[in-house]
């Protein structure tokens, strides 16, 4: 069997900043609040026009020059988004254009949050039975697009961004392990309401702020804490590790207070938990991918190193993966 791993990395932020000073010029709320509550000093939010694919292929670029290759090396590109473009075609299809991967499958996957993690244990099942030899996965989202910024509950919350990874047969190391779930009788919990088949678009979906994230965060953080410490754990034991044998957490980068529940839940140590959490916000299927580009060019990753991915969204999903650098 093949062996899949990452041999190159990349990320892109959008220039503008929102701070939290800024957020208290907007709504109700303030620095000390969201800063106790979530972690977050700031997001970084696109500029009028840029899209989801204009994030990715800023990230893409850089993961396929970090890779050593071209763009007409890649044969598969999956993108992971909640914030596409449009509904069809997929914003996969807009980045091959944007790359001239005129070679490249391409599709969409809707996993949210941990909408990376799916895209990277898809990819791998690709590459490691020789459909494809080098596959792009990327997260990206405009999480701006579609927040309400008059509801001080999520506004806070959210920023854009976009990361990217290029996937090949490694001879050692790769992707150890993997585990995906999910529970489709919680989404209500945190859900995007209008704007699909259910509620087309009309008046009534645009006066009610249905094409916004509406979510009810006291539920949701008791069953993220949950299955991101049960997700990790199962990932970690399908690799025949232990979570001692962890190096690196890559968290999916949602709230400082989840993120530090579950890494006591398995005993993880904090210096071993990898944030940036302060500087993004929540960039929904971004932040894992993101954080690991970080991680990896920060050096906080070395070659050996056992990486662990976790990450957990709408629908509910949840995914963990094990990586040997």
């Amino acid at each position: 069997m093949k062996k899949a791993g990452i041999i190159g990395v990349g990320d892109y932020l959008p220039r503008r900043i929102l701070t939290n000073a800024d957020l208290e010029k907007m709504v109700d709320t303030s620095d000390e609040w969201i800063t106790t509550r979530t972690g977050i000093k700031e997001r970084r939010l696109v500029d009028k026009g840029q899209a989801a694919s204009d994030l990715a292929l800023g990230a893409c670029r850089e993961a396929i020059s970090n890779a050593g290759l071209s763009p007409q090396d890649i044969d598969l590109i999956i993108v992971a988004t909640i914030t596409p473009d449009m509904q069809f075609p997929s914003t996969a299809c807009f980045v091959q254009k944007g790359l001239g991967a005129g070679a490249a499958a391409c599709f969409d996957i809707s996993a949210a949050c941990a909408g990376f993690v799916y895209a990277l244990n898809i990819a791998q099942q690709f590459i490691e039975q020789g459909v494809y030899q080098n596959a792009l996965v990327v997260g990206a989202e405009v999480l701006s697009s579609v927040t309400d910024w008059k509801d001080r509950n999520t506004c806070v919350l959210f920023g854009d961004g976009a990361g990217a990874v290029v996937l090949s047969e490694v001879k050692s190391g790769g992707i150890l392990s993997a585990y995906l779930g999910s529970d489709g009788n919680m989404t209500e919990l945190l859900m995007m309401p209008a704007g699909g088949s259910r509620n087309p678009a009309s008046r009534e979906t645009l006066e009610g702020g249905l094409h916004y994230i509406k979510m009810r965060g006291n539920e949701l953080f008791k069953v993220a804490v949950k299955h991101m410490a049960d997700a990790a754990r199962i990932a970690v034991e399908r690799a025949g590790l232990e979570c001692k044998d962890i190096d690196v957490v890559i968290p999916h980068q949602a709230n400082i207070r989840i993120i530090m529940a579950v890494a006591k839940k398995l005993g993880f140590k904090e210096e071993s938990v990898y944030l940036n959490i302060g500087k993004y916000g929540n960039m929904s299927s971004a932040s894992t991918v993101v954080a690991l580009c970080e991680a990896a060019k920060e050096g906080r990753i070395k070659k050996g190193d056992i990486v662990l991915l976790d990450a957990f969204g709408a629908g509910l999903v949840w995914g963990a993966c094990v990586i040997k650098w």
